[in-house]
């Protein structure tokens, strides 16, 4: 939006007020995109060790330290809380924030579990709030990219989806491998699939081979409505560090490598062709029904820019047009949903779990 257009909810061009709660490891990295953002103005850091909040705002800030979350929410000045607080808290403060009129955005996962994710996607919606998840990877270039390339067509109906995400640590104490890391391949998963095309159930394998207590290594495998598939592994163990997913179509295949920046996406005319029955006499059908293409890679330029600094910006638009954001609560109820099949598919030893369907 303009700078120069008038705010569809206030009729102003006045930043935001906005307050940040939690001063951890994501919360300063709110603190600084919503600084350099003109459409917000930080007014507050709220975190129970005041000392540390203190310490990201730096010496010569203006905004307000607090560990009195209630004194953040009774300031008129603040439309809007973001949320950087571990995801069992995300409840309770997400929904105080709701109750007070606020618009909410939420660090990823959306909440502990779906039914507490459910209660915020319904509050906010009863109330005509904004409710948003930072699904970060889902605002950078690379992912906004291939979005347009998924659902333009482009690659033609989608036959699978690879995703890995593997590195050495950090093994968490409270969750396992699947609920730290796989959130951020699903949140794409959801972002890029045209809106046609859903997960239906779920398939998890884990394993624990260092005794940590959780699944240090996971596999999980999704069916689509369409009868395509969808795999994601992920790894706290693994000596070197990969980040790429592929995603397979009928006219094209895609691969984004994140950790490669000059070639982050490649899309291959090179595939699989299956000859119609019809097409082909009965002496031949067997040996001519599928046939190999071979044709050329292409790079696409994509620019680089800050994901959050996107995010941020998504977050202004959504509360300034009263429309949903991009990745709204509903967007991480669906990555909750996943999540929670996948676990109970862990417990059965790898036994298919349906999804919610229609949410």
């Amino acid at each position: 939006m303009n700078r120069k257009e008038k705010d569809t909810v206030s009729g102003t061009t006045e930043p935001l007020g906005v307050a940040v709660v939690g001063a951890g490891y994501w919360g300063p990295n709110l603190v600084r995109n919503f600084q350099a953002s003109d459409r917000f103005r930080l007014r507050w850091l709220c975190d129970l060790d005041v000392d540390r909040a203190q310490r990201v705002l730096g010496g010569y800030s203006t905004v307000h330290a607090t560990a009195d979350y209630e004194a953040v929410l009774a300031d008129p000045s603040v439309a809007a809380v973001a949320v950087a607080t571990p995801a069992g808290t995300h409840l309770d403060i997400a929904l105080a924030a709701l109750r007070a009129g606020k618009h909410v955005l939420v660090e990823k996962p959306l909440a502990a579990t779906y039914a507490d994710g459910l209660r915020l996607v319904t509050e906010a919606e009863e109330r005509g709030l904004t409710l948003m998840c930072d699904h970060t990877y889902c605002y950078t270039p690379a992912v906004g990219r291939i979005r347009e390339l998924v659902r333009s067509g482009e690659l033609g109906e989608i036959h699978f989806v690879d995703s890995v995400r593997i590195n050495l640590g950090l093994v968490q104490k409270d969750i396992d491998v699947m609920w730290d890391l796989a959130p951020h391949d699903l949140s794409i998963l959801d972002f890029i699939l045209p809106d046609t095309v859903e997960p239906v159930a779920v398939a998890a394998h884990g394993a624990d081979p260092i005794g940590a207590g959780q699944a240090c290594v996971a596999y999980l495998t999704l069916q689509l409505n369409t009868g395509a598939i969808a795999h994601v592994h992920v790894n706290w163990l693994s000596p070197t560090k990969v980040r790429t997913t592929m995603v397979g179509g009928a006219k094209r295949t895609l691969l984004w490598d994140d950790l490669n920046p000059l070639q982050r996406v490649s899309v291959y005319d090179r595939g699989v062709d299956l000859a119609a029955p019809q097409e082909i006499g009965a002496d031949e059908r067997r040996e001519m029904l599928v046939s190999y293409r071979s044709g050329d890679m292409v790079a696409p330029a994509i620019g680089e820019k800050e994901a959050l600094r996107s995010m941020v910006d998504e977050f202004a638009d959504a509360i300034r047009h009263r429309r949903a954001p991009l990745t709204d609560g509903r967007a991480g109820l669906r990555v909750l949903d996943i999540l929670e099949a996948a676990s109970r598919s862990l417990e059965f030893r790898g036994a298919v779990v349906g999804l919610r369907a229609g949410h």
